[in-house]
């Protein structure tokens, strides 16, 4: 290796501080996310719990209403998974579930075969779409409304009793005898209650306001919530997870036909780790749009030393001949010929560049035809590096006969 060479490949190699500005602000931003991430990891390991748990204080938790039922003898029992919903079916059970619509369709088809003979309650909390179909056969819905204050405006006991209440949401009807319908928006009812097997039956909500911390305190709220729950001396709470061994036996998880529709490995996925890998590809575009902005107009720079102009040349070259670019060192050559050639036969410099002024303009200065001065000006790039210096050669030569003219 050449003593030019060392100098040009240690020029242009990072030293360690270098590369360490480089890398230290990438470093720094997935620092701050495994840091914010882990903080954030522990918050919410400390005692939170999701909506309607039973065991949560937060405002959309239901932990008032289960303390209530504690002190009044029902005994609250959590079940996470189908299996152990399917098994609460005697007699002074209660069964909640508290997200019926995110059970597949086979685990639906499960709940309501183990709950449609039973002598227990079932309350289904806003219930929707197909999942009607599978869970409250023959009942309707219609759009969603307001959750207000509503008065009940129907003969059963546990409404009359408990006055106006927090409801709305989900608004259903239906033709099946012996059903009551209550606290009605707009004709429809968001209280619906089935008769079942003796004293069991189903009731569906349309919000589940009434339970939540929150709102337990207001109107009739926690009179109807503790008459619909604590009935019996027994009260499974069903809160489905996306761990249930059940769920994979399924037909796809959300509401979908018989066919699986909503089947698939996105459909399995939790809606905040969706949410959460388009926001990192959102983070990901503005960072490569920041990586990628404009630098601002170039300046001019006083140079630490001076360097000749046959040492720019030279260095000049041989980059070119280090990476063949013959191509380009041809263009390079013609062009400045071209320039100089230009002011030489009295042109402006805009017409340099232009076949159509240049040629003619050097014919009528030699008095030639103008044929040969086209393809050494204007033609195409030399096929190897003999042919460059030909080139060069022929090209100072045509510029020394205009000078002579």
């Amino acid at each position: 290796m050449t003593a030019a060479t060392e100098v040009s490949a240690t020029s242009q190699s990072l030293t360690p501080h270098q590369t360490w500005l480089r890398v230290r602000g990438p470093l720094m931003a997935v620092l701050v996310i495994v840091i914010a991430g882990v903080a954030f990891a522990a918050l919410r390991s400390g005692g939170q719990y999701g909506r309607l748990d039973p065991r949560s204080a937060d405002p959309h938790g239901s932990r008032a209403v289960a303390e209530l039922l504690k002190d009044r003898g029902v005994s609250v029992e959590i079940v996470t998974t189908l299996d152990e919903a399917a098994a609460e079916t005697g007699p002074g059970t209660t069964l909640l579930v508290t997200g019926p619509n995110t059970l597949t369709a086979q685990q639906q088809r499960r709940l309501r075969t183990a709950t449609a003979d039973s002598p227990n309650r079932t309350v289904l909390i806003a219930p929707d779409g197909s999942s009607l179909s599978r869970l409250a056969p023959g009942v309707r819905t219609g759009s969603r409304g307001a959750v207000n204050a509503r008065r009940p405006l129907c003969e059963l006991p546990m409404a009359r009793r408990a006055g106006s209440v927090h409801l709305g949401g989900i608004r259903y009807t239906t033709a099946a005898p012996g059903a009551t319908g209550c606290y009605p928006d707009r004709g429809l009812s968001t209280l619906l209650f089935l008769p079942g097997t003796g004293t069991g039956g189903s009731v569906l909500l349309g919000s589940p306001d009434l339970l939540q911390n929150d709102r337990l305190d207001q109107q009739g709220n926690a009179s109807l919530a503790l008459q619909l729950l604590g009935s019996r001396p027994h009260l499974a709470w069903y809160l489905p997870s996306f761990d249930d061994p059940s769920a994979t036996g399924g037909d796809g998880r959300g509401n979908g036909d018989e066919a699986g529709e909503g089947s698939g490995f996105i459909s399995l996925i939790p809606q905040g780790w969706i949410w959460g890998t388009l926001q990192l590809a959102l983070a990901a575009v503005l960072a490569a749009v920041w990586r990628g902005r404009r630098l601002g107009p170039l300046i001019t720079e006083r140079l630490p030393v001076i360097i000749r102009a046959s040492e720019s040349t030279e260095g000049r070259a041989r980059l070119y001949r280090r990476t063949n670019a013959r191509e380009r060192a041809a263009a390079v050559l013609r062009s400045a010929a071209r320039s100089r050639l230009s002011s030489l036969v009295g042109l402006p410099s805009r017409d340099a560049d232009s076949p159509e002024a240049l040629i003619p303009a050097l014919a009528a200065r030699l008095g030639t035809s103008g044929t040969s001065h086209s393809s050494l000006l204007f033609g195409p790039a030399p096929a190897d590096d003999a042919a460059l210096v030909l080139l060069a050669n022929q090209l100072d030569a045509l510029e020394r006969e205009v000078r002579a003219s």
